[in-house]
């Protein structure tokens, strides 16, 4: 009886010590497959460059293949779901914006998965700063001149977005706050669209990340009149911050980061930050990221569980505050 318990002791004893060594042991070795980086984005669109600039450091810094992979859908949902279901070895990754993860849970259906319980983060990677634009034609220079047409032409000018809760709808609700202003909301379904018209003159105004507008900008096409961030945007150096004109709280930066499956190990999530983190502070990849008017970010896991979970409950009262519903 004796030597059966002691033969059962040494069973359970060794199944614990396995469970415990089994993080440490798979952090050694670590990558065992090629890793994917999930972005929910078309290929071509700022997170989906973002993330190709960043992969292809990570090989030589992880010592195995990186893919970028793109599953498209929903904002980004369809991606972040399946990344959400990966197994949480540290062989999949999801880059993805401050919109599919903390503004999408408070707009539409319920949501297949829960920004925090179902992520372990690993780095935000850039800011991008969002840029008041407005058509040529309309006879203002400024922010300020901005909301002193839109008083005096009350409820006439339009001012587009990406789509109803995208980042672009809730600066504009920020700054119909601000300045106490109405504005016409004219929602579209993505960037590209919401560009054509309004270089078309069809619309008079809209609020984008800097990225997609900047060639226009430089051309001509379409006029910087305010940012709506906590600092100007190097590339646009004499565009004023909303707050430097007068209107506070009118900041709406949109933030790329890298997430993993929840119980990924700690000790591969550190490894992955560390890479992440070291490829970021690269010459090459600074000037290209901060070419496309991106700020490079070098966070830590914590940093981005913090401004997760600060974006989660500022966007969330502002899209009760204001109704906004899909």
């Amino acid at each position: 009886m004796n030597h059966r318990r002691s033969t059962i002791h040494q069973l359970v004893t060794g199944a614990w010590l396995l469970c415990m060594l089994t993080p440490a042991a798979q952090a050694q070795t670590f990558p065992s497959k090629p890793i994917r980086i999930v972005v929910g984005f078309p290929p071509g669109g700022p997170a989906d460059y973002t993330a190709r600039v960043i992969a292809d450091k990570l090989p030589a810094l992880l010592g195995g293949n990186v893919i970028v992979e793109n599953r498209v859908g929903a904002n980004a949902t369809i991606g972040a779901d399946y990344v959400a279901k990966s197994p949480p070895d540290g062989h999949t990754m999801f880059l993805t914006t401050c919109g599919a993860m903390a503004i999408s849970p408070h707009i539409g259906a319920k949501l297949p998965y829960d920004p925090v319980r179902d992520f372990a983060p690993i780095a935000q990677v850039v800011t991008a700063y969002s840029t008041l634009v407005v058509h040529p034609s309309l006879p203002v220079k400024n922010a300020k001149e901005f909301v002193a047409l839109a008083r005096a032409r009350k409820g006439q000018i339009t001012m587009a977005s990406t789509g109803i809760g995208s980042i672009p709808h809730l600066a504009q609700e920020l700054l119909k706050a601000s300045a106490k202003i109405d504005l016409v909301h004219v929602p579209y379904k993505g960037a590209g669209p919401v560009i054509t018209d309004a270089i078309g003159g069809k619309i008079s105004s809209l609020v984008l990340d800097v990225t997609p507008l900047l060639p226009h900008i430089k051309s001509g096409k379409l006029r910087a009149i305010g940012i709506a961030g906590d600092k100007r945007v190097p590339l646009l150096p004499d565009v004023a911050t909303m707050e430097e004109q007068g209107f506070k709280n009118v900041e709406a930066p949109n933030w790329y980061a890298i997430f993993a499956p929840a119980k990924t190990p700690r000790a591969i999530v550190e490894r992955l930050n560390g890479a992440v983190r070291k490829a970021i502070a690269m010459p090459d990849v600074r000037e290209r990221l901060v070419s496309t008017g991106a700020d490079p970010v070098l966070s830590t896991p914590e940093q981005l569980a913090e401004l997760l979970n600060r974006d989660l409950a500022k966007w969330g009262k502002l899209i009760r505050d204001n109704n906004i519903t899909e």
